[in-house]
């Protein structure tokens, strides 16, 4: 590990202004190149924010969400809670600024955990005229904090693609799948989309006989570039699939326009369908009697869901109030060398205290090695192998985890951090 120790002064911070221009200027040299993500340029240290990608990337900024899924005794009920989660799990973007992490090396992993003390209120799903549920009632998981437990790995370099696994033992939740981008630069914005092996977030509930969740991800912007306030807008449709009970949501993000000024506004449906038939795209080929509810309002704010037979918007989730939940992390000397935290450490060290030359410089000094260790790997004619993971990628975008990775898990869990450092490959 580069000691981060250096005589080097303070530097001035640049300004966002300062920082976006200079980031728009190397983006400027990729115009044309279908996708900027696969290239993985380096950008000096003063233009990045002191995080790994692998922590950055999470999709738990509010892991309560995530713990109640499989609450209801309703398959409708149950996709509710579905996406009240799909709804929080991206906090970050709305309450904080787009910002760019480090790029991840070829065997970095992360693992932290978050507990949650109960599980949220149930969603009625009552429909007009039928009983409804008291939702001022938090249901309490037997007066004991649930654990959610999070493993990322970054298993390929070319392309860049990391697999990750979320666990839940006391309610039964668990999600995985791979995370991968495609961004292209327009000249006035980056729009990015999932990747080739990104096929989604897929949430089993194995309390419910195994039910698994397929969501889908939506295409973004990132635009404000030239004006120099980063800023995230979704315009695009986005799918959750539950082939189990036959329930299929369709969600229409819309663009904002010049007469409406609609401000991140969320339209969808949640309906009836046939898994092996399933041609269905858009919201207006839905047959009007396979409609169980509807959905709208604004994924910067509130969201309703209104049940067919009712006429009366029922709150969903307001993400007002929320903001994302502080990870619980392994104790740093219990940490490998090629964990996230204690990988950037040096590189965070130094940008934290604006010695951003030190911070280029370690962080250079972290590429080579990357490329030193791949063209060995070539060299010597060896196939890299990820070790919590039982491939770099699977064709139907379902990681599973390896041994090590199964005992890494079971660590998170019981907070027994200790690995074999032996074993650290890659980065």
């Amino acid at each position: 590990m580069p000691s981060s120790s250096t005589p080097d002064l303070p530097e001035k911070a640049p300004d966002e202004s300062s920082k976006l221009k200079t980031f728009l200027s190397i983006l400027r040299k990729f115009v044309g190149v279908s996708d900027i993500a696969s290239v993985r340029f380096s950008l000096p240290a003063q233009l990045l924010e002191p995080t790994p990608n692998l922590e950055y990337w999470n999709y738990l900024d509010r892991p309560e969400t995530f713990a109640s899924i499989g609450t209801s005794d309703e398959p409708l009920g149950r996709m509710l809670e579905v996406l009240r989660f799909w709804f929080t799990k991206d906090l970050k973007y709305i309450k904080g600024k787009p910002c760019k992490p480090y790029n991840s090396t070829l065997g970095e992993f992360f693992r932290c955990s978050w507990e949650v003390e109960s599980t949220l209120p149930e969603l009625p799903v009552a429909s007009q005229g039928e009983p409804v549920n008291d939702t001022s009632t938090m249901k309490e998981d037997n007066g004991k904090p649930a654990r959610v437990c999070f493993l990322t790995e970054q298993t390929s370099h070319h392309p860049p693609v990391s697999a990750f696994y979320i666990d839940c033992p006391e309610t039964g939740v668990s999600a995985r799948g791979f995370d991968q981008i495609s961004a292209k630069f327009t000249g006035t914005s980056i729009r990015v989309t999932p990747g080739q092996h990104n096929l989604g977030i897929f949430i089993i509930i194995s309390t419910r006989d195994d039910e698994e969740y397929q969501l889908t991800h939506p295409a973004a912007n990132l635009g404000g570039l030239l004006r120099g306030a980063l800023s995230i807008s979704v315009a695009d449709t986005c799918y959750i699939v539950c082939p189990k009970t036959g329930i299929k949501v369709i969600l229409q993000y819309l663009e904002e326009g010049w007469i409406s000024r609609a401000q991140n506004k969320v339209e969808g449906l949640i309906f009836r369908y046939d898994p092996n038939r399933d041609t269905i795209t858009r919201i207006k080929d839905v047959p009007e009697g396979d409609i169980l509810a509807k959905i709208s309002g604004s994924w910067h704010g509130q969201m309703y869901y209104t049940l067919t037979g009712t006429r009366e918007p029922r709150l969903l989730i307001d993400i007002t109030p929320l903001f994302p939940i502080s990870k619980i992390l392994p104790p740093e000397e219990t940490q490998l060398s090629n964990e996230s935290r204690r990988f950037w450490s040096g590189v965070t060290e130094a940008i934290l205290n604006k010695r951003y030359s030190q911070a280029t410089k370690l962080k250079v000094e972290i590429e080579d090695r990357q490329r030193q260790k791949a063209a060995e790997r070539q060299e010597n004619n060896e196939e890299w192998r990820p070790r919590f993971f039982t491939g770099a990628v699977t064709p139907l975008g379902k990681p599973s985890l390896s041994e090590e990775g199964l005992k890494a898990l079971e660590g998170i869990r019981a907070q027994q951090y200790q690995l074999d450092e032996s074993k650290t490959k890659g980065a």
